[in-house]
């Protein structure tokens, strides 16, 4: 449905070791750091970059935005949000079921 998603980040290897942590267990490969400026994550289904920001300040969240990734089942998501806890993300909601979203989706939501 999408060619590329970018995200803004202050601290690229920082964020590359969350990124990479959260996306293995989704079955994303590593980056690929193309520049001092950003790494891709690229699939069949499209690409998600991360970047710093281009006018040089700091990168800031997107209040209310969100950006979900596929995954396999459960247990990859379980995998996912360890990965990302362990490697500096926050929680923004524990693995489980989501009874407001469409069929009932089992996700988690990670910062």
């Amino acid at each position: 449905m999408y060619t590329h998603i970018c995200v803004g980040a202050k601290d690229l290897d920082e964020s590359q070791k969350f990124y990479d942590a959260a996306l293995a267990p989704l079955g994303i490969n590593s980056a690929v750091k193309f520049s001092e400026n950003g790494c891709l994550y690229s699939t069949d289904a499209g690409s998600f970059l991360v970047l710093k920001p281009a006018n040089g300040e700091d990168a800031t969240y997107a209040n209310g935005g969100t950006i979900g990734f596929a995954a396999p089942d459960a247990t990859s998501v379980d995998a996912a949000y360890a990965g990302g806890i362990a490697n500096g993300g926050t929680d923004e909601g524990v693995p489980g079921k989501r009874p407001n979203a469409p069929g009932n989706a089992y996700g988690a939501y990670l910062r």
